[in-house]
């Protein structure tokens, strides 16, 4: 169990993540200012000394100090200063600090913490400074405490709240991301399902590759799983509980093939993409009663529907124009209304956990790319390009995406990459070998 013992979080700095944006930090002294552009930041200098030992921790503090600040520089916004340039160091973690040690070093911010363990039981203390006004953030120290295997679980949980309080917006560290992970040649790979921390690290395997996995999704809280499975012989969607592994095949209709499931945001509905007698519609399933509504009727392809984070709007992905286009109707079915307007090829469509975009693939001359629209189709911004990006999936905080990149030719392979909504701060995400299909958690309990 992790406990907060104060959560008053004061905003230092919003972060306005659009091109072009500018946001600076509430300091009483000429702060610097973070400018959002094309392709340039000027991150902000934090310092993150490493956390105190208070009692039985060993590396237990090293390696949450590493964590944090990994987590931190890994967003982009923040750089962190290195020890070597300390003047002052953090010896107490309730002792004074020397600010004026730390403006001499230029950080912004400074991160104290301390860590001690009992057992198998550990506890994290930590504050964030504003160095210029000399004051923490809050006001108050912060603590987490658990077993000591949730370790790096309470380092996300502390890079989270230092995040929260300095961008004002929500975190993000303290997730999970299921994919598929791939092995064997590109002609004949292997797939199962595996589930990791946001930056690839604590894999664990929820399938073997017995038979193809394809498209995994968290449920809202993060309990269950749905994924496309060909354990049949023909694409079926099943569900998966997390904790115990156990799986049910939903909807099973002879003659059908069924694919592209997400759940509704109560997590009471699935939708899917059903393949019946050459014509593929959208549908609707009562994980209750088990009540099946078709939304879609339509000799075109309809596919990949996502919910709206208020349950009222589905978007989708239906080629009735000619090519795929990216469409947007009532939860309750319809018609829709086209929303993309480019010239080339759109699927994938995923629809923001804030509600303000609709991220998606495109295809035009010859390359791929993960992109971002407003839910009416306007501002369209493509974030990447290359031989083949797929499947976006949203961050808890709806700020950053992860999506596949393929390799062309007979040894391309799949890996996981991740971008912020300004196209900034693309990075591959480490997996033990190929993957694909990530699908972001929401955050954890």
């Amino acid at each position: 169990m992790i406990r907060p013992m104060k959560y008053a979080v004061r905003t230092l700095l919003a972060l306005a993540l659009g091109v072009g944006a500018m946001a600076a930090p509430v300091l009483a002294q000429d702060p610097p200012r973070i400018v959002i552009g094309p392709g340039m930041i000027e991150p902000m200098p934090i310092a993150v000394p490493m956390f105190i030992d208070e009692g039985g921790a060993g590396d237990y503090a090293r390696e949450i100090s590493r964590v944090v600040i990994s987590d931190l520089e890994g967003t982009g916004f923040f750089r962190n200063i290195g020890e070597e340039a300390y003047i002052s160091r953090i010896s107490s973690f309730d002792g004074g600090v020397a600010f004026e040690d730390w403006k001499a070093i230029n950080a912004q911010v400074l991160v104290t913490g301390a860590v001690s363990v009992s057992g198998d039981r550990i506890t994290v203390k930590f504050r964030a400074y504003d160095v210029f006004n000399g004051t923490t953030l809050d006001g108050a120290a912060l603590q987490f405490a658990g077993t000591t295997q949730g370790w790096r679980r309470m380092s996300h949980k502390v890079a989270d709240v230092i995040y929260s309080k300095i961008t004002g917006e929500g975190g993000y560290f303290d997730s999970r991301v299921v994919f598929v992970s791939e092995s064997g040649p590109k002609n004949q790979r292997l797939k199962r399902l595996a589930v990791m921390d946001y930056d690839g690290a604590n894999v664990a395997y929820l399938t073997d590759s017995a038979s193809i996995v394809l498209a995994p999704r968290f449920s809202p809280n993060g309990d269950r799983i749905l994924y496309t499975s060909y354990e049949s012989g023909f694409p079926r969607i099943t569900l998966m509980d997390v904790g115990s592994l156990s799986r049910q095949s939903l909807d099973e209709q002879p003659g059908t093939m069924t694919f592209a499931p997400r759940f509704s945001p109560d997590g009471s509905t699935v939708v899917f993409s059903l393949e019946r007698g050459g014509n593929t519609d959208i549908y609707a399933l009562s994980l209750g009663s088990g009540g099946l509504t078709q939304l879609t009727n339509a000799p075109s392809i309809e596919t990949a529907p996502s919910f709206s984070p208020d349950g009222s709007q589905i978007v989708f992905e239906s080629d009735r124009s000619g090519v795929p286009q990216i469409y947007v109707m009532p939860a309750s079915g319809g018609e829709g209304t086209r929303i993309s307007g480019g010239a080339g090829r759109y699927g994938t469509p995923v629809w923001s956990p804030r509600g303000d975009y609709i991220a998606f693939t495109k295809q035009n001359e010859g390359r791929f790319h993960i992109g971002v629209m407003r839910t009416d189709g306007s501002e369209e911004r493509l974030l990447t390009a290359s031989f083949l990006d797929e499947g976006p999936t949203w961050a808890p905080n709806g700020r950053v995406l992860m999506f596949t990149r393929e390799t062309s030719g007979a040894g391309g392979q799949a890996t996981l990459w991740s971008v912020d909504i300004t196209g900034r701060n693309l990075k591959q995400i480490p997996t033990e070998g190929p993957a694909s299909d990530p699908a972001w958690s929401p955050l954890l309990p």
